[in-house]
């Protein structure tokens, strides 16, 4: 008898949200004048988000590819639990983050590319394949939440900016805005918000470029209109509200990377046995709940990203933290 082992990440699909949980589309644009003045939290699209001129991309075909081994987090509290230090150091952002205006929006990709270019956010999202995927986010924090992210892989934006053959690493920049956002006037922090990914992790099948969530645009505190999704690796390397990829040969320095290396380095792969300086990364609690999982290495990709690590000396590396 053939006897099939589930993953560790894995659920039925039964036990995933279906699509019609969502409103239809035809509902939300009928019943828009009764949200018009809501705020982005919870399950109807707020005014900015029904004014997207992408709107009619959502929600997206869901992949079948990748499954989670727990429920999805309700909108609720995701939507109202964010880190977003340009709009303060608390999780209780959403309401400042409105003040970000993510149109008109545009990308820049430069550096090691056949030709730099500039591109506006809804040109680039409707030259991309856009499809939902359930992924686990694991703070560095040490809480965790598992999110339905609608988006397109990092592999199609590639092979759209043509990076040449000696560019080793992707750069990524977010908005600069003193004028809207507080944070960004702190001047002990080395804004604007920089990450970076190797050319090999950008190209990986898991890393995705975020522009909905929930089955509708990004609302502003999760990172509206671009943000990146890297679910291998601790959540801070998943920068907000993206403006800008640059293509190099030497490694980056991320933010926080820049604030405080002692803490946090490039890598930041998950890793249960690897403590942060100031707390253990045994344990995560599951957001909206008071349950206590273990946490995985690779936060339970393993499969899709070990080998890219494989033979790398993780303490010199600081592969972990």
């Amino acid at each position: 008898m053939l006897i099939k082992r589930a993953r560790g990440w894995e659920i039925p699909g039964s036990e995933a949200t279906p699509e019609s949980v969502f409103l239809s589309r035809r509902q939300l644009v009928g019943g828009g004048a009764a949200v018009a003045g809501a705020t982005a939290l919870g399950p109807f699209p707020a005014a900015a988000q029904l004014a997207d001129p992408t709107f009619d991309l959502y929600p997206a075909k869901r992949s079948d590819a990748y499954k989670l081994d727990r429920e999805i987090t309700a909108e609720r509290f995701a939507a109202d639990y964010n880190n977003f230090y340009e709009f303060g150091s608390s999780k209780t952002v959403a309401a400042a983050a409105r003040a970000l205006k993510v149109r008109p929006w545009t990308v820049k990709v430069d550096g090691l590319v056949e030709k730099p270019f500039e591109i506006g956010i809804d040109e680039l999202i409707r030259k991309m394949p856009i499809e939902e995927r359930l992924y686990r986010l694991r703070c560095v924090e040490a809480w965790a939440m598992a999110v339905p992210w609608t988006g397109f892989a990092m592999k199609a934006f590639l092979e759209l900016a043509k990076p040449l053959g000696s560019a080793r690493y992707l750069r990524m920049e977010t908005f600069l805005d003193k004028s809207v956002a507080p944070g960004q006037r702190q001047i002990w922090y080395p804004w604007p918000y920089v990450e970076g990914l190797t050319i090999e992790e950008a190209a990986n099948e898991l890393a995705f470029l975020v522009t909905g969530v929930y089955g509708k645009p990004l609302a502003n505190q999760f990172g509206a209109p671009l943000r990146l999704a890297v679910p291998w690796k601790y959540g801070f390397k998943s920068a907000k509200s993206l403006v800008k990829f640059t293509f190099a040969e030497e490694r980056p320095k991320s933010f926080w990377e820049a604030l405080t290396p002692a803490e946090y380095g490039f890598w930041a792969n998950v890793n249960p046995a690897v403590p942060h300086p100031r707390w253990s990364q045994a344990t995560e609690r599951i957001l909206g709940t008071s349950e206590m999982r273990p946490t995985v290495i690779y936060n339970g990709y393993g499969e899709y990203v070990a080998g890219m690590y494989k033979g790398m000396d993780a303490a010199k590396e600081r592969l972990f933290v």
